[in-house]
């Protein structure tokens, strides 16, 4: 497998303060690139550990250079504070990695319009917003031969009813993130600019998925497998683009045959399938 670098490539990535967020951060890191970190955690919480300063210590550890922003991605003038500030830090984005997501897995009585409101305003606002604003940084780079990218941590568009029914509202937000990706890969095709969703097969362990009841994290895989897939994607051509990649099938594509590596419990044959792939 040909393994090409972002060494140099600067990421803007929401949601990376722990999980895949920071994973993706980590990888990137090791390459030597930049890593601007975008997320709302600046302090300790007892029952999520991971801040952006601690993600931000884990990937200037692993070799790149960290940026951490506090903000809030559902506050557009934040995230156009953001952006201005990671430019003046790097010189530009290359990457953008639109990882920040809510979860709440109710049916619809259960689901106050508070947490709706929440999930559209992390997952299908939060991704357009901050595509809307690295779109410019993006072009630059496209006309800089950079190879620019953006990555949606979102699934394939399956209408089947039984991804709806147990949860209407989390669908269509995680949906309205897939739709981001399907509109603007066509979107920006003549732009230079790439745009692709990324899915894990499996149920990931991260802190958030330890916060839903009943969840064995010892049937998940780890967050690298969905950090080493994206570096895959990533350090792709700009002709890759409009895909719903899912991590195990891409990285079986690219020659990886040791999956052990990435169970939380090694050794582990039935894992928790995640939502979203048929």
């Amino acid at each position: 497998m040909t393994m090409r670098s972002l060494h140099g490539k600067t990421l803007f990535i929401t949601g990376g303060s722990r999980g895949i967020g920071q994973a993706i951060a980590v990888r990137a890191a090791a390459d030597g690139a930049n890593v601007v970190l975008v997320a709302k955690t600046v302090e300790p919480n007892p029952k999520l550990p991971g801040t952006l300063y601690s993600a931000a210590e884990a990937v200037e550890a692993a070799g790149g250079r960290a940026l951490p922003i506090p903000t809030d991605i559902r506050d557009e003038v934040a995230v156009a504070a953001a952006v201005q500030m990671a430019i003046e830090r790097f010189g530009g984005i290359d990457i953008l990695v639109n990882n920040a997501s809510a979860i709440h897995l109710t049916p619809t009585p259960q689901t106050p319009m508070k947490r709706f409101d929440l999930m559209f305003g992390v997952n299908v606002r939060g991704t357009y917003c901050c595509t809307q604003a690295c779109l410019a940084a993006l072009t630059e780079s496209a006309s800089a031969g950079r190879q620019p990218h953006v990555l949606n941590l979102s699934p394939p568009l399956s209408m089947k009813p039984h991804w709806f029914e147990s949860h209407t509202a989390y669908t269509m937000a995680k949906y309205g993130m897939s739709m981001c990706t399907l509109g603007h890969a066509a979107e920006f095709a003549q732009l230079g600019i790439a745009v692709n969703s990324l899915w894990p097969r499996t149920a990931i362990a991260t802190a958030a998925l330890q916060m839903i009841p009943g969840v064995d994290t010892r049937m998940c895989r780890t967050p690298e497998i969905m950090a080493d897939a994206a570096h895959l994607v990533l350090t792709s051509d700009t002709g890759v683009t409009g895909n719903f990649f899912i991590d195990d099938t891409l990285l079986a594509e690219h020659g990886v045959t040791d999956f052990d590596r990435y169970s939380v419990v090694p050794g582990t044959t039935r894992f928790i399938p995640d939502f979203f792939v048929d």
